[in-house]
């Protein structure tokens, strides 16, 4: 069975929506499982998703993640439901809390992380794309009336995939969703948090063969320094400036002194110093950065530990060595 790979479109910065596109078709084409578009505080995920609806044909098409404080479980159910009419039934729902930094102070409202507000979006949005009348009595969201969608989804249910790492969160995954995806979790640790995860999904009476699990992931690059020094931007801005959240969690796993060093030199000297302070082998424990034949070899290791979603980025190739790139990757 060929791996199933994922991608994700970056959300940030400068953007050129064709580049996007065209590497898209490369995706759709060498057979890649799925891409994923995030959304935070710059462009929205529905608008391009909408996009890449148009312009694909079998890849499945996900968010990566939206939060769900900004919008309500009817507006989410509303969104997907619409997406997955365009794109015949091909929309993952990725979910997730967001941080107190961006729902506060970038959306202006409460960030109240309960573990009732996740389930209770999941059972609404389900409830709505099922078909079923809206009538929910919960301890955040009430509803009498027995509104229906105005239209018929074209599937009963969408998968519902929630990023999430606290231990309480992640077995309120287990009980409502069809997929985890958990970060700050370094490969050292994968096959244990998996088992947890999927040790809630079996006390929930569920079936772990039908959950996805998606995490870690490689970037084929070019240029690998170019590559290293991106995937660590990233790990020093979600530890030093999103919140307690995701710095609390790999501080769980071990790597409190790494956290607390790039933490102050980001305080102390700016993101630069910041960058700088995570080192290769915290970078590559997150995240692996290799050629293709080092990251077959991590991927291996990545469903060994039990994920069988994989986030791949193809750096500094042109777009037929890409789409080479993603045939080996899966073999």
């Amino acid at each position: 069975m060929a791996r199933r790979l994922c991608i994700g479109v970056n959300w940030q910065g400068e953007f050129d929506r064709e580049q996007v596109f065209e590497r898209l078709k490369i995706a759709d084409d060498a057979g890649v499982d799925s891409v994923f578009v995030a959304e935070a505080w710059g462009r929205d995920a529905f608008t391009l998703l909408t996009q890449m609806a148009e312009r694909t044909k079998r890849i499945k098409l996900g968010t990566g993640i939206v939060n769900y404080y900004s919008r309500t479980p009817a507006a989410l159910a509303q969104h997907f439901a619409t997406l997955d009419e365009l794109s015949e039934g091909r929309m993952i729902i990725g979910l997730g809390a967001s941080s107190a930094n961006v729902i506060e102070h970038f959306h202006g409202v409460k960030f109240e992380p309960t573990l009732a507000r996740m389930r209770e979006t999941v059972q609404i949005i389900n409830m709505l794309i099922a078909g079923r009348e809206l009538v929910h009595h919960g301890k955040v969201f009430s509803m009498e009336r027995g509104f229906t969608l105005r239209f018929r989804p074209v599937r009963e249910h969408i998968p519902v995939y929630v990023a999430s790492f606290r231990p309480k969160a992640t077995k309120t995954v287990a009980e409502v969703a069809d997929g985890w995806m958990p970060t700050m979790i370094p490969i050292q640790q994968a096959k244990a948090q998996v088992d947890r995860f999927l040790g809630y999904v079996r006390d929930a009476g569920r079936d772990p063969s039908e959950q996805t699990v998606r995490f870690l992931g490689v970037t084929v690059a070019k240029n690998k320094e170019k590559a290293m020094q991106a995937s660590k931007a990233g790990t020093a801005f979600y530890i030093a400036r999103m919140g307690d959240f995701y710095y609390k969690q790999l501080c769980d796993m071990g790597m409190a002194d790494e956290a607390n060093a790039i933490r102050m030199a980001w305080k102390e000297g700016g993101s630069g110093a910041g960058i700088a302070a995570v080192s290769d082998e915290l970078s590559n424990s997150l995240g692996f950065v290799g050629d293709v034949e080092e990251c077959r070899d991590r991927l291996a290791e990545e469903a060994a530990a039990g994920i069988n979603l994989h986030s791949v980025g193809v750096s500094g190739y042109d777009a037929l060595e890409e789409g080479r790139i993603y045939e080996r990757l899966m073999a």
